[in-house]
């Protein structure tokens, strides 16, 4: 694949130092100490193991580093596709979670070949800012249980039922579970403002495992990593997360939602086939404004197209060895700059640390706090929820924006992500069309102004058109045309001021010549673009004598008048 290392070789184009090495490994180790608990947080928070998103790293990040566009991107879980994975978890198991982040690396892979990075530019701002904050909502939702010690009986799928349900068992919440929640997110609070250097997250997961074992001693129970999860070997089940690499497994070969193996079959794929398209959608839009961000941060240009073909290839591969959905990571890409990365060497270097967090500190993992992790994840969602841009937006966006957004942000929470998303597009594209179909108008050319209409006769009207001729404005702007004074005989439309036109407007123009012929008026078009004529005469809009005529300006206009004998 010709885009394949193209990042990569890029980055050393320049020449490779011993310093830019440096920057590289001091990037990739503190993104890699980043990685590690988000990576088993969020595989929690989808419904999987936590060992599914180290695998997440250890395979897609270094694929989508030496394939993709660009060269600064981290990814891997990120908290965006909580609301998408979770339901699909919960309905086909791990076996249709990881069939479907295939699929939707296929769907990826597609989309680069067929060039289209350019088209998440047309995502508008309030789509993407709502369904973000609304993301954001219901991952912070979803925490709450783990930060109290909440025992659910249920988890239903509906955010209203989540809260009537958090409500309801609200009272049997855990001491030691909601003072490990505290501490950790008052560390994860304090501790980039009087630690910078140090992430901040490892600092909050060990306060919460040394006051998880302090609390346990003082008999109040906190629930752990390893008490809600276990790997067998040879019959044996061991808590936490195993200590050894991944094996390859063909997704419909691991278990559904009833603990069975897949059923490989085209009803599965169809039912998989729209949250895969969501998928890919998201981690589209995700991974190509991370880009733009890490570009803003580095005065550097990535390749779109090539980016959503790394993206493919690592969702398409990962899930293969027990990896779920990646992306690139809006936060530790900036971390990777901020540290001084140099080079996709870095991501790479990032995935060595997990793996040798996998191998060497597994066991560890299991004194991890269930409610630390939560307090991680409750800090994700309200960084990601960007809630102080929600709030300037709301107030100094027009209207039409803040409808966009609250749409999404709704939508989003009380359905899905998919639903909100498209309905965004939609109610955006609705008003954009209505805002650009208010800019067109058409106005009589005062004679005065003009020396070409001066001492025209009154039969001959001159008329002029601004701003795009498309269906939201061209029955408006050509109704004009047609509320004529019964002794006009010829009309001069000036088209200069119009960029485009599409069928609508060719149709309803043919239809006004048809009219005027049998009403014996003159048209003559003037100031067209030669795109615009071309368009005309392709709608069979062809020069006829003393009936239709194209002119290059109004002076040209007033001659064909006086050809025709309308001017004497």
């Amino acid at each position: 694949m010709p885009t394949l290392f193209a990042a990569f070789r890029q980055s050393l184009r320049g020449g490779y130092s011993w310093a830019s090495l440096r920057g590289d490994l001091a990037a990739g180790i503190t993104v890699g100490i980043i990685a590690i608990p988000l990576a088993m947080a969020l595989a929690i928070a989808v419904g999987v193991a936590p060992q599914h998103g180290l695998y997440t790293v250890l395979v897609a990040a270094p694929l989508i580093a030496l394939c993709g566009g660009s060269r600064f991107n981290i990814s891997g879980p990120t908290a965006a596709f909580v609301v998408i994975l979770l339901p699909i978890t919960q309905q086909f198991g791990i076996g249709g979670l990881l069939l479907c982040t295939v699929m939707a690396g296929v769907i990826l892979i597609a989309l680069g070949l067929l060039k289209a990075g350019r088209l998440i530019e047309f995502v508008p701002y309030p789509v993407t800012l709502g369904f973000t904050a609304g993301i954001g909502i219901v991952i912070a939702t979803l925490q709450v249980k783990d930060l109290l010690g909440l025992h659910l009986a249920t988890q239903p799928s509906h955010y209203l039922q989540q809260l009537q349900l958090l409500v309801e068992t609200l009272p049997g919440l855990q001491l030691g579970d909601s003072l490990v929640a505290l501490a950790s997110l008052g560390v994860l609070l304090l501790w980039p403002k009087l630690v910078p250097r140090v992430p901040g997250h490892l600092a909050a997961l060990a306060v919460g495992a040394l006051l998880g074992v302090l609390l346990e001693r003082g008999g109040l129970s906190v629930a752990t990593l390893g008490e809600r999860f276990s790997y067998s070997v040879d019959g044996v089940n061991y808590p936490g997360i195993p200590p050894f690499l991944p094996t390859f497994a063909w997704p419909w070969q691991l278990p559904g939602a009833d603990g069975q193996p897949l059923v490989l079959s085209f009803e599965l794929i169809h039912q998989l086939l729209a949250p895969a398209f969501a998928i890919a959608m998201l981690g589209a839009i995700e991974s190509l404004l991370c880009a733009v961000v890490a570009d803003g941060m580095t005065d550097s240009k990535h390749d779109p197209n090539a980016e959503l073909l790394g993206q493919g290839i690592g969702n398409l591969l990962a899930p293969l060895f027990g990896g779920i959905t990646a992306t690139a990571a809006i936060a530790r890409s900036a971390a990777n700059v901020r540290a001084g990365a140099r080079s996709p060497l870095a991501a790479i270097i990032h995935a060595g640390v997990v793996l040798a967090a996998i191998l060497f500190l597994a066991p560890l993992f299991s004194y991890l706090p269930m409610a630390a992790l939560a307090a991680l994840l409750l800090m994700v969602a309200w960084n990601m929820s960007e809630a102080h841009h929600v709030v300037h937006t709301l107030r100094i966006a027009p209207r039409g924006d803040v409808l966009v957004l609250l749409t999404c942000l709704l939508l989003t929470v009380l359905f899905d992500m998919v639903l909100a998303v498209g309905v965004g597009l939609l109610l955006a594209a609705g008003l954009f069309i209505k805002r650009m179909s208010e800019l067109t108008d058409t106005s009589n050319l005062p004679r005065h102004a003009y020396q070409a209409l001066n001492d025209l006769p009154e039969h001959v009207l001159a008329l002029a058109i601004r701003g795009p001729l498309f269906f939201g404005a061209a029955e408006r702007t050509l109704g004009a045309l047609r509320r004529l004074d019964p002794h006009i005989r010829v009309v001069i439309l000036d088209l200069s001021a119009v960029p485009m036109l599409d069928m609508t407007a060719l149709a309803a123009l043919h239809s006004i010549v048809l009219e005027y012929r049998r009403h014996g008026i003159a048209l003559i078009i003037s100031g067209a673009s030669p795109s615009l004529r071309l368009k005309l005469r392709r709608a069979g809009l062809q020069s006829a004598h003393d009936r239709l005529s194209y002119a290059r300006d109004l002076r040209r206009a007033r001659t064909i008048c006086e050809v025709w004998g309308a001017v004497g």
